[in-house]
């Protein structure tokens, strides 16, 4: 029973890995999932998550076998 965590960009190079696979049984929502993987790292301002590709906020709820992704906002020029 797992969660995938992916980080892209940014946050990528913050968390120094691509992703974690953390236990479902410890986590109910993204907010939560955030904990568990940041070891007490704050959430960058205006981080994007998403669940199952769908963007999410932080309070929407994840189960075993889902994916959240965190990465920040995308900008163009």
């Amino acid at each position: 029973m797992s969660i995938t965590v992916k980080y892209f960009a940014s946050l990528r190079e913050k968390m120094g890995r691509e992703m974690d696979q953390i236990s479902a049984l410890e986590v109910k929502t993204v907010a939560n999932v955030w904990s568990q993987v940041a070891h007490g790292k704050t959430m960058p301002a205006n981080t994007l998550a998403a669940v199952n590709l769908e963007y999410s906020d932080l309070t929407a709820s994840v189960v075993d076998g889902d994916e959240v992704a965190f990465f920040p906002p995308v900008t163009g020029g």
